[in-house]
């Protein structure tokens, strides 16, 4: 379950325009740091992706039973998160710690952890360390989970179908592959949809990536896309949601922001989902039917598309140290081990990385993602810790529906989207 060297070695020089990046961030380098507050009391501003929560919650009585401290976890929905942390450090409300998914609209109000140092230095893979890291070395965030797009399907209605479910030895060697499974499935079973994909510029990432383009280099500093690979997949992606392969409603309700489209898998109205390792603890409980993670299909490239959450302090509360004691001990290696197990996350920990995770549930599973951890291209990496990562991904939502909605060609859509990664990477840096 080891990452391999050529994966820790895309990882080493991810994001290194993320450094000393000011512009979009609500603060300013004038702040004074808030005076420390003796008492021991944390807010965590925290979104849940489902399980998690108590897994989470169980960490968090551990650190309260150690430390004598008090934890609020104030729960926000993951669509909402960067708004609500805006408002509250624009309005002098900061809490102590956050969960986040994107760090840049951040950078310059993070709390250095350095005082962890001993505890947080050189224990993360090095990509994802080097993106929360300030111009002087600064640890400004902790990476708290590794995540990994792929398909997931339902078995139930794949043996209904008497469709072949890929497997390790015999996955799915292009796209076309996937489709034609998928539509067989959804022929014979009458589900709405063959394949359903989360509104989300991460997910349709896998897809870019899977036809051999990502929107930045393994650096995460120079734009990469290449406009013919990237229309011959938004040909795919448009056919499909046309002929009705893909829930074609999905994408152009949601607009720009992300949706998820695990309702609709979970109703059993889709074959195949494709979504992330997040997904199986929580399918684990809710879903009523035989299901199971398949290898990403192949098609110029293999494997998925990575990404990953952070852990992070902010300089105007009033207990950083205590916040900084805070998220060493909840990445610390038992935590993120307990986490991971209980929670169906993957480490961010070299030393976990190298090791292994045992699972308490779903163990198949969760190995079929870090497979394909291994096969994931470096740019992948490279893109999807990029500071202009977030800004393009909601670019290539809005140019997608307008897409499907018949506004734009996939050749003006393709277009589009290089020109928004050159613009995203041009405001960053």
């Amino acid at each position: 379950m080891a990452l391999s060297t050529r994966v820790r070695a895309a990882a080493l020089a991810l994001t290194a325009g993320l450094m000393g990046l000011t512009a979009c961030a609500p603060g300013t380098s004038t702040e004074e740091p808030a005076q420390q507050s003796e008492e021991k009391k944390l807010t965590y501003v925290y979104f849940t992706d489902g399980p998690d929560e108590k897994a989470t919650r169980d960490l968090v009585a551990q650190f309260e039973q150690q430390t004598g401290a008090t934890v609020t976890i104030e729960i926000v929905p993951f669509a909402q998160i960067e708004q609500t942390l805006q408002a509250r450090l624009s309005g002098g409300n900061a809490p102590d710690v956050a969960r986040l998914a994107n760090l840049q609209p951040f950078k310059q109000d993070l709390l250095d952890l350095s005082s962890q140092k001993a505890a947080l230095d050189g224990q993360f893979l090095d990509g994802a360390a080097k993106a929360a890291a300030g111009p002087n070395g600064e640890i400004l965030a902790v990476p708290s989970d590794l995540t990994m797009n792929g398909p997931i399907v339902n078995k139930a209605l794949f043996e209904k179908a008497g469709v072949e479910v890929p497997t390790a030895d015999k996955p799915w060697k292009s796209w076309q592959e996937m489709v034609d499974a998928a539509k067989k499935v959804q022929a014979a079973t009458k589900t709405e949809s063959a394949i359903a994909m989360d509104v989300s510029g991460h997910r349709l990432s896998t897809m870019f990536s899977q036809y051999g383009t990502t929107f930045f280099d393994a650096d995460g500093t120079g734009v990469a896309y290449d406009e013919a690979k990237g229309t011959e997949a938004l040909k795919m992606f448009a056919e499909l949601n046309e002929s009705g392969a893909m829930p074609k409603d999905l994408w152009l309700q949601a607009g720009s922001k992300y949706k998820a489209a695990n309702e609709v898998f979970l109703a059993q109205q889709v074959p195949v989902y494709i979504s992330g390792n997040w997904q199986v603890a929580a399918f684990e409980s809710s879903a009523e039917f035989d299901w199971g993670v398949v290898p990403n299909p192949c098609e110029v490239e293999c494997g998925g598309f990575p990404g990953g959450k952070f852990m992070a302090g902010f300089k105007t509360s009033a207990h950083q140290d205590l916040a900084a004691e805070f998220i060493a001990f909840m990445n610390s290696a038992e935590s993120q081990k307990a986490m991971a197990k209980n929670a169906n996350f993957m480490p961010t920990r070299k030393d976990l990385t190298e090791s292994g995770v045992e699972y308490a549930s779903r163990q198949e599973d969760m190995d079929v993602f870090a497979a394909d951890v291994e096969k994931t291209p470096e740019a992948a990496f490279g893109t999807a810790y990029s500071p202009a990562f977030s800004a393009t991904g909601t670019a290539v939502v809005k140019e997608t529906a307008s897409m499907i909605s018949g506004q734009a060609t996939p050749e003006e859509t393709s277009a589009k989207i290089k020109a928004a990664a050159e613009k995203a990477l041009q405001d960053v840096g």
